[in-house]
């Protein structure tokens, strides 16, 4: 049950402003050292001994990276969650901390989230030491949220949710002014799948298509009619979307290949119209190409669903930001075609995601995530660990 009061709410913010050069430092030192998904054996040590030292017990999960970390006691738990893997992508930021890494780049803030998080965690660890908190919150660093189908079912398959009753997480948004708080009810991000589709003819000459199979042709109506096709067999307020990223095919003018390749992804934002269109992909590639005479092969590889932000979870969130940042600092967020493997836990337990404006102030258009300029405010840090803090406290 929420509640809008804790006693010792008002001790959140000032233990965060203490810390603020702590996990601005640790941004930068992860900012410095950028590992991808799978291989945060530096960054997972890190925020092993850091803990330890506040006197806690962080458990790194058996994959090697990535860790749990609990706080306090209780018969229910509340988790707080961050993101610790970098993407591979370059760093164009002309900073101190720039990354040390050829190719590889905090470029979706995860270092922001993980600097907020352990921030939160140390503001709790103080309070459970001061007799000040009354609750289990958990800590969850999470490798491999970038690697489809993400990192989030590892955690959950080693007992990360075991006793959870709610999780709360949030993530960088550079359309947000830093000092902002997006919340929205419902669906966040959407479903994101990988979609591959393979055509197999027997080849031939372009003068004589009537011959064999015009491969090339059947791989040009795959790639416009499944769209539409698709979009006439789903809910249209699903808000799914088809989009090709890549078509491989040929080598010679003169020449019908025998091999065909279309690549894309698929997003939705309804849970349901997504596990559909899994079936439905297949045998509509199939329908439409069949005239043609070619073998067709489809893959749909599952990413995650969408994250479904539960209603009285951002009501927490919405009461601890008016608490601590001011009514003003709450706003109205847009839905994304991203994916967030956040989306995960909250198959198992509600929850939400927050969106943490990182836009510098008077930056009219900040650089988006997952670009090589990306350059979040580092002042969002501690506004992310009262946040998160706050919301442990709340719930």
């Amino acid at each position: 049950m929420t509640t809008s009061h804790h006693p010792a709410l008002a001790d959140v913010k000032s233990r965060a402003d203490q810390l603020r050069e702590e996990v601005v430092a640790v941004r930068r030192d992860l900012h410095a050292h950028p590992e991808l998904g799978w291989h945060e054996v530096r960054t997972t040590e890190v925020l092993r001994q850091r803990l330890t030292a506040a006197g806690l017990s962080p458990q790194v999960l058996p994959t090697g990276t990535g860790l749990i970390c609990d706080i306090g006691s209780g018969d229910t738990c509340v988790a707080l969650r961050a993101d610790i893997d970098a993407l591979p992508v370059p760093d164009a930021v002309d900073a101190p901390w720039r990354s040390g890494i050829e190719g590889v780049a905090h470029a979706c803030g995860h270092d922001v989230h993980t600097a907020a998080l352990l921030g939160a965690g140390l503001v709790l660890a103080g309070m459970a030491a001061d007799g000040l908190l009354d609750r289990r919150v958990r800590l969850i660093f999470q490798p491999a949220e970038e690697v489809m189908p993400g990192g989030a079912l590892g955690v959950i398959a080693a007992g990360g949710l075991d006793g959870v009753h709610r999780i709360y997480g949030l993530h960088c948004d550079p359309r947000l002014q830093v000092g902002q708080i997006g919340l929205r009810v419902g669906a966040l991000t959407a479903a994101a799948d990988r979609i591959l589709v393979r055509l197999d003819g027997p080849g031939g000459h372009t003068s004589r298509p009537h011959l064999t199979a015009d491969l090339v042709y059947a791989l040009a109506t795959l790639v416009t009619e499944l769209p539409a096709a698709l979009s006439r067999r789903v809910d249209p307020r699903a808000g799914m979307s088809l989009v090709w990223g890549r078509i491989t095919s040929g080598s010679a003018a003169n020449a019908i290949p025998a091999r065909g390749e279309v690549e894309g992804t698929l997003r939705c934002l309804d849970a349901n119209a997504w596990r559909l269109a899994a079936e439905l992909i297949p045998t509509l590639a199939e329908q439409l190409v069949s005239p043609y005479g070619v073998e067709v092969d489809t893959e749909v590889t599952h990413g995650v669903p969408p994250v479904m932000n539960d209603a009285a979870a951002i009501e927490v969130f919405k009461t601890a930001v008016e608490r601590t940042m001011g009514s003003g600092a709450v706003a109205a967020t847009d839905q994304s075609l991203g994916g967030e493997d956040f989306a995960w836990y909250l198959e198992h337990v509600p929850g939400a995601m927050a969106r943490l404006g990182v836009r510098p102030a008077g930056v009219e258009t900040a650089a988006d995530l997952h670009t090589p300029g990306f350059n979040p405010s580092e002042d969002a840090i501690a506004l992310g660990t009262t946040l998160l803090a706050s919301s442990a406290l709340l719930d």
